[in-house]
């Protein structure tokens, strides 16, 4: 299926996709990519606001601010590789007994799922900074984060 038809029904079967994309097969490749994917949607999430910013505040122009979020999203690649590990290690003590892997898996294709929920959020902030709306929204995404990473890894742990 296409990257966004699995997305869109993550968030209704998370279970069953991971299982789908388990069944592809090991690829450290394939796992990557959605780790890029959601990079990259991070960082066209936040676009909309460093553009306000960079209008309002010209002592930085967008192309610097930009460029320094873009170098940021990618210093945290061994950061997910490290959280992953930790998670599975976690999982591995009560029980689990998924690999390395599959943690990375579960971890790379939860944050792709909450890439929708992201977008909607550094759209909001970017048209009502300051409004209450906004950690309430962040809040949420995060939540729904926390909600498909939890699913899929007791999927792939085999809980």
């Amino acid at each position: 299926m296409a990257l966004t038809s699995d997305i869109v029904e993550s968030w209704r079967r998370p279970r069953r996709v991971v299982r789908r994309l388990l069944a592809r097969g090991r690829s450290e490749a394939f796992v990557f990519t959605f780790l890029f994917v959601f990079l990259l949607l991070a960082l066209t999430s936040i676009a909309p606001y460093l553009s306000r910013e960079a209008a309002l505040h010209p002592e930085a122009p967008l192309f610097q601010r930009l460029f320094a979020a873009a170098l940021g999203m990618l210093m945290l690649i061994p950061v997910f590789y490290l959280l992953a590990a930790l998670v599975h290690l976690v999982a591995r003590l009560m029980g689990g007994s998924g690999g390395y892997y599959e943690g990375r898996l579960a971890l790379f294709w939860a944050l792709t799922c909450t890439t929708p929920a992201m977008l909607l959020y550094g759209l909001v902030r970017a048209f009502a900074d300051g409004s209450p709306a906004i950690p309430v929204l962040g809040g949420l995404t995060f939540l729904v984060f926390l909600v498909l990473y939890t699913v899929m890894l007791r999927e792939v742990e085999g809980q």
